[in-house]
């Protein structure tokens, strides 16, 4: 573990179990970054993310945490502190990243309201009132990461909703952003591209997946491993003057 400059620093990852919040705690951890992870209903792999990190020479919690609810989130936010304090004698942490999100592939004639309202809760409900209620334990001077997509930015059947609410929360960096600016607080959104099975509601056949990849200037799908990195080298002071900015990660697609 490297933890030349980052080593009082601490970093909240929602969704930090697997796929792309997993390859962020990782990575963040290995900048010497402390990492507080959460899953929603898989206690073994937020333990095993976490054991990873703490074999490693780093040190990381893995909470539950459902984005979903937000009646909880008071709770969550009591359990976060009482983490800090235990763990690192900290009553602040530096980092968010906002990652917990669910996708469905429904065309517009066959949402209904609940599909709606369930992609609302974890794609931008929650992400509103997390935030809120975290920003107190936040220190001046630290850094929002949301999770957006490229799908924000690029119209394809069956992902409206989904679509829509990562725009919605690509506007909403912007007014984090200037809400919090007195206390030096940046706010960021990195909108992976085409990752895994980012766009296909499932990994498709191989046909599909060279189809994807031949819209990329890179030529291939993306890794988890790609947004890891790139959000872990945004969790420093070399990123002390972007703010309000959306980062995409998708290797030149459709370009």
């Amino acid at each position: 573990m490297n933890t030349t400059n980052q080593q009082s620093k601490i970093a909240l990852v929602t969704g930090g179990s697997r796929g792309i919040g997993k390859s962020i705690a990782l990575n963040a951890a290995k900048r010497g970054i402390g990492v507080l992870l959460t899953y929603n209903s898989n206690p073994e792999q937020g333990k095993a993310v976490a054991d990873e990190i703490n074999k490693n020479g780093g040190k990381a919690v893995a909470l539950q945490f459902d984005s979903s609810k937000v009646g909880t989130f008071d709770d969550f936010v009591g359990q976060v502190g009482q983490v800090l304090k235990k763990e690192w004698n900290r009553d602040t942490f530096d980092y968010l990243v906002n990652n917990a999100g669910i996708a469905q592939r429904t065309l517009i004639k066959d949402t209904t309201e609940d599909i709606f309202d369930q992609l609302v809760n974890v794609n931008f409900k929650g992400v509103f009132f997390l935030t809120q209620k975290l920003i107190p334990l936040m220190a001046d001077g630290g850094e929002i990461i949301n999770i957006s997509s490229g799908l924000a930015r690029f119209a394809f059947p069956g992902v409206a909703v989904y679509g829509s609410l990562k725009a919605a929360l690509e506007g909403l960096t912007r007014y984090f952003a200037k809400e919090y600016a007195s206390r030096k607080i940046r706010v960021n959104t990195v909108a992976p591209g085409a990752i895994d099975t980012e766009f296909g509601g499932g990994k498709g056949d191989e046909a599909h997946r060279q189809q994807i990849a031949s819209m990329t200037a890179l030529g291939r799908l993306g890794e988890a491993e790609d947004v890891g990195l790139l959000v872990a080298s945004l969790l420093s002071d070399d990123s002390r003057f972007v703010n309000a900015q959306r980062i995409e990660v998708g290797g030149g697609i459709m370009i």
